[in-house]
């Protein structure tokens, strides 16, 4: 019986596709299991650079192509195009097995012979050899073969490489990291090893074990299954880097990171169904942002059939696993709001009669980035506490009216019988360690470089330490709040377990590249007392320019919303994968009313959109998300970043810079949750953040 497998790029291209030509691909390939359904409609491209190249009819106007491997009867979907495109396509592409991966790889025959010195501004004009670095045999270590090292000889400039899809993408992989300064040895660890021998020519046995680039469908369910939810199954499939990291085996706590886009979120899910299927007690799936849980939830339903194995992890947003561990799961705790707290904060000042500068905002803060930051509990340790980024320094005695403030504010809690989620999380970490429990076997995080040092303890108190014990990923480049930890610090050590992802699978080279001149510049700790490095970060999607729109006045930029968002709609792109961020709650909901206004389906983020909605949000709302098209509004001097999201340099030069990097990163964090098209927006006079793009 044939074998049908789709390639994984495929399914992007998929949803582009008009319906009903995406409901006769479906219609064509439900078939193709028969028994003789493959022999009878597969036609050979005559001319073609490789003879495994067929096509099938969709209908009148469109062909697929399917890769046909000599030996077995497993076929691999590549492509859907207009008939003659079809054809040249099939033409050009070869099918061959990486040398080290073990796996299929796609190249562009024809350009990869036809190109000789790639066009590049950098390379104007002749320069060095990119890779005179490198020797012939380490090349061909890293499975770059010798058609492809004959034209990477060629380049004199790393931005040569950013255009040239015709290539092998794991070759692609390679040449971006020995071009961005890897070493061979550095570049050779991230490559996901293939079988010890294998064939070359084997083309079939290839698809079998390339499991991270092509989808094997089982039966028509699963081909339905994959048709009519591409972008669902697209992000919980693994590429074999991603694979490696989530199906390891670690001695200890182990890490993972990576710019957006890398799969990180992907990698979390499979590995936390990697250890529920080993059954090895109960699995913790924990995160920052308040809206992931149901969105984890829902990707792990997609992931894992068993429901036994399912049960066996639990998805809880970090807040609510302190909660039901203070409260044992039952009854609910009276959490102070944030005027509340303000307010029992000034109270406090009047009440001691504090000087001026210890007004409610620094108290709030020196008790969060520094007393629970360091898991300080006396005067004594306050007294010797480090207050790096923390302004002035404080003496002896100043120490001793904060601390007296800050352990007045504690006691009015416990007295008034009410929490914050700080309390509550620090009372979790105390019962953890009194009654000696560990509740977890393992525990994953998601988005980790937003948790704060008070969170971390609690999950280290949450599982024993031991092989497989904690895993992490988060990339510090996406720290939108004001959480910054040495895991060192908590009990943590991942040094010689951690692992870096740089494929982007989700936004174009555009958009990244536009976005990341954002944090051009920018020193960004890695959690781990060392810096964080972008280099290699690359994305082998391409699409249009991010398009900037300057307006005189908030309602004509507010009319240009409307302009881009309904163009994309006539264009076929559904409402609800589209996206609209801004920086504050009052700009977004402004943008929202205007959408309604012009009888453009919209929705708050705050509430869960739905896929005939367009979803509009503040950017701390868009983490996690990802739309087709995403609209970024209110770039305004002195709307981003805010004043009051900024320590004054005066009053505080080391904390006005993390604010100012913190509000890149958050402006970053929304450009890159668009996969295809970028717009950005400002009325007056722009943020002075898009001087540095």
């Amino acid at each position: 019986m044939a074998k049908l497998g789709i390639y994984r790029d495929f399914l992007r291209t998929f949803v582009k596709l008009e319906k009903q030509v995406q409901d006769r691909v479906a219609e064509v390939f439900s078939k193709f299991e028969g028994a003789t359904y493959a022999s009878l409609h597969l036609e050979p491209v005559k001319n073609a650079k490789d003879h495994q190249m067929h096509t099938i009819r969709i209908n009148d106007f469109w062909r697929g192509v399917v890769l046909a491997p000599a030996k077995g009867d497993t076929y691999v979907l590549l492509n859907v195009l207009p008939h003659d495109k079809a054809y040249e396509w099939a033409k050009r592409h070869r099918a061959t097995v990486n040398t080290v991966t073990a796996t299929i790889e796609l190249r562009d025959v024809v350009t990869l012979e036809t190109t000789s010195t790639p066009a590049s501004s950098a390379g104007a004009g002749g320069g060095a050899p990119l890779f005179a670095h490198v020797n012939d045999a380490d090349m061909a270590r890293l499975g770059v073969d010798a058609q492809v090292l004959a034209w990477a000889r060629t380049l004199t400039a790393e931005d040569q490489l950013t255009t040239a899809g015709f290539l092998p993408k794991a070759q692609h992989d390679v040449l971006t990291g020995l071009a961005a300064g890897l070493t061979p040895d550095q570049v050779w660890a991230e490559l996901p090893i293939g079988a010890e021998s294998f064939d070359t020519e084997d083309v079939a046995a290839a698809v079998e074990r390339s499991a991270g680039q092509i989808l094997l469908v089982r039966g028509p369910d699963e081909l339905m299954r994959a048709f009519t939810q591409p972008f669902a199954l697209w992000r919980v499939y693994l590429h074999p880097s991603q694979r490696a990291v989530a199906y390891g085996s670690f001695s200890g706590s182990a890490r993972v990171t990576g710019g957006p886009g890398t799969g990180k979120t992907v990698v979390a899910l499979h590995r936390a169904k990697h250890l529920a299927e080993q059954g090895d007690g109960p699995i913790l799936l924990t995160t920052f942002i308040r809206t992931l849980p149901a969105i984890l939830q829902t990707a792990l339903g997609s992931l894992i059939e068993d429901g036994e194995v399912r049960e066996r992890i639990q998805v809880r947003h970090i807040d609510a696993v302190a909660h039901r561990l203070v409260t044992g799961g039952s009854g609910r705790l009276a959490i102070l709001g944030q005027d509340e707290e303000k307010e029992r904060w000034a109270r406090i000042v009047r009440t001691l009669g504090l000087p001026a500068r210890f007004n409610e905002t620094f108290l709030a803060q020196e008790w969060r980035q520094v007393v629970l930051t360091q898991g300080i509990e006396t005067l004594e340790g306050f007294q010797s506490a480090r207050r790096h980024g923390r302004g002035r320094a404080l003496g002896a005695l100043q120490k001793a009216q904060v601390w007296a403030a800050i352990s007045d504010f504690l006691t009015d809690l416990r007295n008034d019988g009410v929490w914050t989620y700080e309390t509550v999380c620090v009372e979790a970490t105390r019962l953890l360690h009194e009654r000696g429990l560990r509740p977890y076997r393992h525990v994953i995080v998601d988005e980790a470089q937003d948790l704060s040092p008070w969170q971390w303890r609690l999950l280290r108190a949450a599982v024993e330490p031991a092989r497989d014990d904690l895993f992490l990923a988060g990339d510090t480049h996406q720290r939108i709040y004001d959480n910054r930890v040495s895991l060192r610090s908590v009990g943590i050590e991942v040094a010689g377990r951690s692992s870096r992802l740089r494929i982007n699978y989700r936004t174009t080279a555009e958009i990244l590249r536009w976005s990341l001149s954002l944090l051009r510049g920018e020193q960004i700790d890695d959690m781990n007392e060392s810096l964080e490095s972008l280099a290699g970060y690359r994305s082998d999607i391409h699409g249009p320019e991010p398009l900037l729109i300057s307006a005189s006045v908030p309602q004509r930029e507010l009319d240009s919303l409307v302009q881009s968002v309904r163009e994309w709609i006539d264009q076929g792109i559904p409402p609800g994968q589209i996206g609209v961020a801004a920086r504050s709650n009052h700009y977004a909901d402004q943008a929202l009313a205007w959408l309604k206004a012009a009888g453009i389906p919209a929705a708050s983020l705050a509430r869960k959109n739905t896929d005939s909605e367009v979803g509009v949000g503040t950017m701390h709302r868009m983490k996690g998300l990802e739309f087709r098209c995403v609209v970024v509004i209110g770039l305004n001097e002195h709307a981003v970043p805010p004043p009051s999201a900024v320590t004054p340099a005066a009053d505080d030069e080391a904390s006005h810079d993390h604010d100012v990097q913190r509000e890149r990163c958050l402006l970053f964090v929304a450009c890159t949750r668009a996969r295809e098209q970028l717009t950005i927006s400002w009325h007056g006079t722009p943020s002075t953040f898009l001087s540095d793009t």
